[in-house]
């Protein structure tokens, strides 16, 4: 303090203000936009089970509207069959194609990043192949590996009150024990949905064939619903990818 009272300034220096250098980012060396790897698309799982084919037709149908949408890849699987090759020829099954693979072990559903899961109704349930499969799950189900991914359900029934809606329904309890999320394709199909002109399977809980005594072919308005339902779940599995 000074005699007047006044504050002397201190004699000591201030120290200089630190300059921060900001590094400018390395210069491309391209001038061109690299291109997603195609090894890098987005996985939907389309797995299926199918005595007569009907449910097959679909999934194929569905795997051209996948691959339709750029960065998403559709893989077919069968299921295992759980009937020996004397009862499927008394039932007058038809030999599988195997140019579509048996899924290999349960484990591999980890590595999808959606599903769309195909059966035939059996008294308004899923058959018993595909239910046996999801049995097998157990050890996805204790580690919740596929809690959060997406999964819609396509069907096959013999009647139009043959379980086209409660064959899909009854399905739900699988995905939610698993902690998946049930993506139904509602009325996005439009005008198709409302068409009362002809037979038509399919629902807002996804697609669907009328199988009659086995004979009857899917319709083409049977197989384009399909084809939207791949093209929807594609489009639902980019937008959950982008978080």
């Amino acid at each position: 303090m000074g005699k007047g009272g006044g504050c002397v300034p201190s004699k000591k220096k201030l120290p200089k203000p630190t300059t921060i250098v900001h590094e400018s980012p390395p210069e491309s060396t391209s001038n061109t936009t690299a291109r997603p790897d195609p090894n890098n698309n987005l996985k939907l799982f389309i797995i299926f089970y199918s005595m007569y084919g009907h449910v097959e037709g679909l999934a194929r149908r569905m795997k051209m509207g996948v691959d339709a949408v750029d960065g998403v890849e559709a893989v077919l699987f069968r299921v295992p069959e759980t009937l020996s090759d004397d009862a499927l020829a008394q039932m007058r099954a038809p030999p599988k194609d195997e140019s579509i693979p048996v899924i290999g072990s349960p484990e591999d559903l980890a590595l999808a990043d959606g599903f769309l899961f195909g059966f035939p109704t059996r008294y308004g349930c899923m058959a018993a192949q595909m239910k046996a499969f999801f049995d097998s799950t157990g050890q996805l189900w204790r580690e919740q590996k596929l809690s959060g991914k997406p999964a819609g359900f396509f069907v096959s029934t013999g009647t139009q009150g043959g379980g086209q809606e409660t064959t899909a329904w009854t399905a739900i309890t699988q995905l939610a024990h698993h902690g998946m999320l049930f993506v139904p394709i509602g009325y996005t199909f439009g005008a198709g949905m409302f068409k009362m002109d002809s037979i038509r399977g399919g629902s807002p809980y996804g697609a669907g064939v009328f199988a009659g005594d086995g004979t009857r072919e899917a319709s083409e308005m049977e197989l384009a619903l399909a084809e939207h339902q791949g093209k929807y779940m594609a489009a639902v599995i980019k937008k959950l990818a982008r978080g």
